[in-house]
């Protein structure tokens, strides 16, 4: 009998796939008896212990049947479960199925992500350091051997959930009480919950031009109308909202995502006046508000919000790091339930250790000890960058003026977006990552912009790259273009 192993893995599972292989194929048929077990473990250079393991799997899956005295014996039938490979690519089986493909690139979402060059002004990652990581372990460990096993709560635990009040009562001048909290998996699912609780497919959601482009393919996915609301140097546009009622508004008041503006206190109100008069609801990101370097952090507008209408959005991907894949939300109570059953449905509840480790770390203060060094090592880093930048590309770029965050944006003057996208391309080639501003408009200018995250480089690293930048701007001047 002719097997082949393909490598992959322990070698009676490596086995087990061969013989199964040549059931389906046809090189092992129906009612054949399989050679005893030392016999085909010599034949294939390994150990007897291997070929039983593998014949015991196939007996338990019904592939084999064993007869005392006998031997092993191929079951009928197999031919009738022989997989027939598909013809070609099949049309989307559903209208979300078909919005994702037209707005997601698989091959992306499904192939290796290719390693970063040395240096990269890359946005989303927060900058950790070892004590975190350490003082990360303990909790975990701590929690592991004292949280019972048993399914998560699907609205949180509750140790947690007292924790964010008590937190977001002290740094974000939001009062409530615990029932007002529900855990997520982070904004992504805070959204794509609010979509399936608050909208119908073709329901209008007026957004920030420009926003988060996650945010936004989560909505259009789901079928809503985004209607793009332009941002100045005070935020969201208030006055430019539709006045036809859109059943929900999308804004990052704290730190306008990616402009960098604060909205303020009288646009702040105009929008809540706006969501009361037009029966309908806002959806509060609040992604980095904790990073503000030249005062405390603003309260949140769901600290101004007297009718519940603001749906609050909290996460720890930017705090504490990306894989933690924890994020709170403010809810009204009037659409608790409806949340929190949406929860249940999506994955029963948040991963309770994780949350049993991070209401240990908040509880103690190691998550705010945390958060006032990560803002000083920031302060550090983005200071850096705006001098590095002043002095060695000078009138060359045009910086957007912000004071919180992990991210710059800066304006290539002279450029077109056209122009901007071979300069990023030439810095690529160079050793130099950078992104385009350009992907997170629904209408972008025609201008060239870049946004500059400098969290995950150290003041050398920025440094040396900005010096680097300022290399490709003299190889690649506007005027030449």
């Amino acid at each position: 009998m002719y097997l082949e192993l393909d490598g992959n893995g322990p070698l009676h599972g490596q086995l087990t796939r061969a013989l199964k292989a040549a059931m389906f194929s046809g090189g092992v048929y129906a009612g054949t008896r399989l050679p005893p077990t030392r016999a085909l473990a010599r034949e294939l250079g390994v150990s007897r212990n291997t070929v039983l393991a593998a014949y015991e799997q196939l007996r338990a899956e019904g592939f084999l049947e064993s007869r005392v005295g006998s031997g092993s014996y191929v079951m009928p039938p197999l031919q009738t479960a022989v997989a027939q490979p598909a013809s070609g690519p099949v049309e989307p089986q559903s209208a979300y199925a078909r919005r994702a493909r037209e707005l997601l690139d698989h091959d992306w979402l499904l192939g290796p992500r290719q390693p970063l060059p040395r240096y990269a002004f890359h946005y989303g990652m927060p900058s950790t350091n070892p004590a975190l990581t350490s003082a990360w372990a303990r909790e975990l460990s701590r929690a592991a051997q004292y949280t019972p096993p048993n399914y998560p709560t699907a609205q949180g635990l509750p140790a947690l959930r007292e924790a964010v009040c008590d937190y977001l009562a002290r740094r974000r001048g939001v009062h409530i009480v615990p029932d007002d909290v529900l855990i997520v998996g982070g904004t992504q699912q805070a959204m794509a919950l609010t979509a399936r609780v608050l909208l119908d497919e073709g329901d209008e959601v007026a957004m920030e031009d420009p926003q988060y482009t996650a945010i936004r393919t989560v909505l259009k996915v789901h079928g809503a109308r985004v209607v793009p609301v332009p941002v100045d140097a005070q935020g969201m546009c208030v006055d430019a909202l539709p006045a036809r009622r859109p059943q929900l508004v999308c804004v990052t008041p704290s730190h306008q995502f990616p402009m960098g503006s604060v909205l303020s206190l009288s646009r702040r109100l105009a929008l809540l006046d706006y969501a009361r008069r037009h029966d309908c609801w806002i959806f509060e990101d609040d992604y980095d508000g904790e990073f503000r370097y030249d005062s405390k952090p603003l309260a949140a507008l769901r600290s101004l919000d007297g009718d519940n209408r603001v749906v609050y959005i909290g996460t720890f991907s930017k705090t504490l790091f990306p894989s933690i894949r924890l994020g709170y939300m403010v809810v009204p109570p009037q659409l608790r339930g409806d949340f929190v059953a949406a929860k249940w449905l999506d994955d029963f509840g948040a991963p309770t250790v994780e949350q049993a480790a991070l209401a240990g770390f908040m509880a103690d203060g190691g998550f705010e000890r945390h958060l006032a060094r990560t803002a000083k090592t920031l302060k550090e880093r983005r200071t850096a960058l705006l001098e590095g930048l002043r002095r060695l590309a000078g009138d060359r770029v045009e910086i957007a003026d912000s004071s919180a965050g992990m991210h710059l944006v800066a304006w290539l003057r002279g450029r077109s977006r056209e122009q901007g996208d071979a300069f990023i391309a030439h810095a690529r080639e160079r050793g130099l990552w950078l992104a385009s501003i350009s992907q997170y408009y629904i209408e972008p200018p025609d201008r060239a912009g870049l946004l500059l995250g400098y969290a995950t480089l150290s003041v050398a690293e920025i440094e040396q790259a900005v010096a680097l930048f300022a290399r490709c701007l003299d190889e690649m001047p506007a005027q030449a273009q």
